[in-house]
């Protein structure tokens, strides 16, 4: 980097893949961009259109899209990468931005692993030699241990019971109260797993057993506008 360059001059871009770990590497930038006083973009990388993706993907992109606002993202960026090395899609992005820092996320994720090595690093430097990359840790929580218990992520709704508890459902009705993605326990035959939505800006995770909640929900709150 341009040892006359001013913090001005500064410009931040997250990469996020589908996965818990989008929400870590977002508040990382967003704090970056923030005491940069920099703008600050956040770019996903998808292989479909945004229409095609499951209840899974679809629900992560609309939990970042309120981190977005949220860390005052001057955009955030979907990309296909049509087929081409996630590391060249991430260089294009960042050269169009004029982007001085990238921000990227050490995970065990089939699409993101191959970053964390060290040639495919080397190569992501070598088309930015001017940018400095963060590397970020990821650790493992709720969702990490999802992805090896649970099945795939499907649509499922929240209603509330006349005992004030809540039940699952998969029919969308003007009696559910919260909208999210069910991730169902491998090997069980009832509804048993993880409710996974966002209330406000917040992401929330509940335990469901044989259709019912297991602990309390927070008080509902709106999301903010999100930008697109």
């Amino acid at each position: 980097m341009d040892q006359n360059q001013t913090q001005t001059d500064e410009c931040i871009l997250t990469c996020v893949y589908y996965g818990p770990n989008g929400e870590k590497l977002i508040k990382r930038g967003g704090k970056i961009a923030k005491k940069l006083g920099c703008p600050f973009y956040i770019l996903t990388i998808n292989e479909a259109d945004v229409d095609d993706l499951d209840h899974d993907k679809s629900h992560y992109l609309e939990y970042w899209k309120t981190l977005a606002d949220e860390y005052n993202a001057t955009e955030f960026i979907i990309k296909s990468n049509n087929k081409r090395p996630i590391t060249k899609v991430i260089a294009q992005v960042a050269k169009d931005k004029q982007a001085t820092q990238v921000v990227i996320g050490q995970t065990a994720r089939n699409r993101w692993q191959e970053l964390t090595k060290g040639s495919l690093i080397n190569s992501l430097l070598k088309e930015l030699p001017f940018v400095d990359l963060h590397i970020i840790a990821m650790t493992r929580g709720l969702e990490n241990y999802k992805d090896e218990h649970f099945e795939t992520g499907v649509r499922a709704y929240l209603i509330k019971t006349d005992d004030d508890n809540y039940r699952l459902s998969f029919n969308h009705t003007h009696a559910c109260s919260y909208s999210g993605v069910f991730y169902k326990e491998i090997g069980t035959d009832f509804n048993n797993g993880v409710f996974s939505f966002i209330n406000g800006n917040k992401k929330c995770d509940v335990h469901v057993t044989d259709d019912y909640v297991q602990e309390s929900l927070p008080p509902q709150q709106k999301s903010g506008t999100s930008k697109s």
